[in-house]
């Protein structure tokens, strides 16, 4: 009979089960696999359906009702209680956890997930371009184009930070971000992208919702 489970939770309130186990030892085992995997995310989610999302993950076991809450540290470092209101259910330890976000690829019509984005689209010599416009993101290969939507401008700009960010903590240097196109910028990209066969409508476009 399984004793520990490893629950995902949303906004504070579980969402699935992950895994179940018998003994403490597999379950502390298998929470800091997935933790490890988490940390190493470059571009995760924090928007679902227009509205703020945070991801934890823990370890729940099936006992008696929880009496002692137990303490998360947030992004700022500030200590947060959190206690089951589920019977049954006590709550050892619980973390922080980024659950990768996806990107729609206009060239596949397909979501794709940052670290297949980088293999296909940043690999190679030569310097690319990765421009933030409205909703989309550029990329600029020599004379090639990519382009690829996702749900706001703000998260255009925050994907444009995090693979920024990336590419200095691995000291790749092949690959040049622009965040904030000036009104200029903007019309040379609409017209060189429309040049190249793009969609006037969906280049303006600067909200979408992403086939689920």
């Amino acid at each position: 009979m399984a004793n520990y489970s490893l629950v995902l939770f949303k906004n504070k309130k579980k969402k699935k089960i992950i895994n179940k186990f018998i003994t403490a030892e597999k379950a502390h085992s298998f929470y800091k696999k997935l933790i490890k995997e988490s940390d190493d995310v470059i571009f995760d989610v924090q928007i679902e359906s227009g509205k703020l999302t945070s991801y934890e993950l823990g370890i729940v076991h099936m006992s008696s009702e929880q009496k002692e809450p137990v303490y998360l540290t947030d992004e700022l470092g500030r200590f947060l209680k959190v206690k089951l209101d589920e019977k049954g259910m006590t709550l050892i330890l619980i973390s922080p956890y980024k659950k990768s976000e996806s990107i729609y690829d206009l060239q596949t019509k397909k979501k794709i997930f940052v670290d297949e984005f980088i293999k296909k689209y940043l690999k190679g010599i030569g310097i690319k371009m990765v421009y933030s416009l409205n909703n989309k993101i550029v990329v600029q290969d020599d004379e090639k184009f990519s382009l690829f939507t996702l749900k706001s401008e703000e998260e255009s700009i925050r994907f444009i930070e995090c693979v920024s960010s990336h590419f200095h903590k691995i000291k790749r240097g092949d690959c040049l971000f622009v965040k904030d196109s000036s009104t200029p910028q903007k019309k040379y990209l609409y017209s060189l992208l429309e040049s190249n066969g793009f969609d006037k409508k969906i280049l303006y476009r600067k909200f979408t919702s992403l086939p689920q």
